[in-house]
């Protein structure tokens, strides 16, 4: 973690929990939630991996992110607050805006752009390839739509495959300074979330047998795999650093129910027919259900360490 002047305050959470869409009828439940997805990205953003970003390269006409992957805005906001008044996000993500639950995205981005953050966030619902590719030529008309960098925080694992991270890397040559990387980092510095560790393995393992499917996990890629496909891609890694959740962020506890989960056993039944494949799954399976047991259940279960990278053209 970074020791110099935070990018954010950890005191800002609250407010910017009080930005996203909330039910009907308010409860703490609900925003204990959105409270912790703030507070981890606000760590996200004040690492020495990412902070230097916000902080040397703040000028009057404000700071412009491309965020590729921005789901329902979870880490938007915390970046539009960041760049508030004068920076702006163009946030991307190929999702249908009906897919989510309890909210769609298209509900919470609707929710976000109606609030006072909205006039510094323009929505894309497409592919980032086809985005990058559909802006290329105007970017190169208006140097001024430049993005001063690019996001992608907790999405990589969304990708259908290695090959996507590696062609939009590719893509963002020359076109951001530079390119900021948050994902799992498949290491449990907590005992107590070494279950979410095993039910991503597990997870993708059944993931890469599926044709089709619209899971969070999809492909796990490691901190090293990640680098090394950012070198193919001709990025070199500058600073990295790790964060270790809070207990209260609940990812790791929803990760691992999808894997304890009959759905999952009863899937894997339906879907493999191989049998040594089918036979790793359950194994996998078998080894979530011991290490969930051992930190005494699932409402024990913490989320694993998040790797935080900052990336340079090579």
């Amino acid at each position: 973690m970074s020791n110099s002047e935070p990018v954010l305050p950890l005191s800002s959470a609250s407010k910017i929990a009080s930005y996203a869409i909330a039910p009907t009828k308010p409860n703490a439940y609900h925003h204990a939630i959105e409270l912790s997805q703030a507070t981890h990205r606000i760590n996200l953003l004040n690492t020495a991996a990412w902070s230097p970003s916000f902080t040397h390269q703040k000028d009057s006409r404000g700071l412009r992110i491309l965020e590729i992957g921005c789901g329902q805005g979870t880490c938007t906001q915390v970046l539009a607050e960041a760049v508030s008044p004068n920076g702006h996000i163009d946030a991307v993500d190929p999702a249908p805006l009906d897919y989510g639950a309890p909210f769609t995205i298209g509900q919470a981005q609707s929710h976000l752009s109606a609030g006072p953050l909205g006039q510094l966030i323009t929505w894309h619902q497409a592919d980032p390839l086809e985005f990058l590719s559909s802006t290329a030529d105007a970017q190169e008309a208006e140097n001024s739509k430049r993005w001063d960098m690019a996001i992608l925080a907790h999405c990589i694992w969304y990708f259908k495959s290695p090959t996507a991270l590696q062609e939009i890397l590719s893509a963002l040559k020359g076109r951001v300074k530079e390119v900021l990387i948050a994902e799992y980092a498949l290491h449990a510095t907590e005992k107590d979330a070494v279950p979410h560790v095993l039910a991503a393995l597990a997870r993708a393992g059944f993931e890469a047998h599926r044709t089709a499917s619209q899971e969070n996990i999809q492909t796990t890629l490691s901190p090293v795999g990640i680098k090394k496909i950012a070198k193919v891609a001709g990025w070199k890694v500058q600073g990295e650093d790790v964060v270790i959740p809070e207990a209260e962020l609940s990812d790791g506890q929803w990760e691992v129910g999808t894997v304890l989960g009959m759905e999952f056993v009863e899937n894997v039944e339906r879907e493999i027919r191989d049998e040594r494949v089918k036979a790793f799954l359950g194994a996998a399976r078998d080894a979530v259900v011991a290490a969930v047991d051992g930190v005494g259940g699932l409402e024990k279960v913490r989320t694993m360490d998040v790797w935080a990278a900052r990336l340079l053209e090579q």
